[in-house]
């Protein structure tokens, strides 16, 4: 067997026909890509088996390099796309020298992507300190504990600490710390992808000049 024929086929004209986006023309009548992305999503919740807000996200750093890794969606809406993280980390310390980013959603079981590319901006102290306050006590523990994407001895090293805080904080509440918060990805471009047979797939992006400035809507060649 080939590699390629273990890789299972695309689903059929018909199934696109029968899916809840309704027919293959429906995708390129919406005008709004948030309400777009917020169906997609929710069939993400439907389908995936694990985490359907994992994001990658796309950042520089001073040399240009880029760099990537997953995160999770954390909320989102007509302001833009919020995660959160430790800002010493290194993608907190290059959104603060560069804040632009890009970010790709892939859907596997949905056969679909949405990719972003936009400006940065912290999120609010209020919105930081209650998504912080949502978290499991022991993730909130954790925040305080791990010094991200610094060099670490050991695991030992690491559940010291975690076992340091824990004492610390003992059974009262446990604060954010200040190096701990989110960005909101604020977007200029939002392209939605769509598996199609024989490689001639479905792409539709929005764009903007700004955020106060309406979208534009285009289709692109696969």
């Amino acid at each position: 067997m080939s590699a390629n024929d273990a890789i299972p086929p695309s689903p059929s004209e018909s199934e696109y026909a029968t899916s809840q986006d309704g027919t293959v023309e429906d995708i390129f009548a919406r005008e709004d890509p948030f309400s777009l992305f917020e169906d997609w999503l929710q069939a993400a919740r439907e389908s995936e088996p694990n985490d359907p807000n994992a994001v990658a996200l796309a950042t520089a750093d001073p040399d240009g390099l880029p760099d990537v890794r997953m995160v999770l969606l954390k909320g989102f809406d007509r302001e833009g796309f919020v995660f959160y993280t430790n800002l010493e980390s290194a993608k907190g310390r290059q959104l603060q020298d560069n804040p632009k980013a890009a970010m790709c959603f892939h859907w596997k079981s949905l056969r679909r992507q949405v990719r972003l590319r936009g400006a940065i901006t912290p999120v609010s102290e209020a919105e930081a300190d209650a998504y912080f306050q949502s978290r499991a006590r022991d993730s909130r523990i954790g925040a305080w504990a791990s010094k991200q994407s610094r060099p670490l001895e050991s695991r030992f090293a690491l559940e010291k600490e975690v076992a340091k805080y824990a004492a610390k904080f003992h059974i009262g509440s446990v604060p954010r710390p200040d190096f701990w918060s989110g960005f909101r990805l604020i977007p200029e471009r939002i392209e939605f992808w769509r598996d199609r047979r024989f490689r001639l797939h479905d792409r539709m992006v929005f764009s903007r000049e700004a955020a106060t400035s309406p979208w534009s809507v285009m289709r692109l060649y696969p």
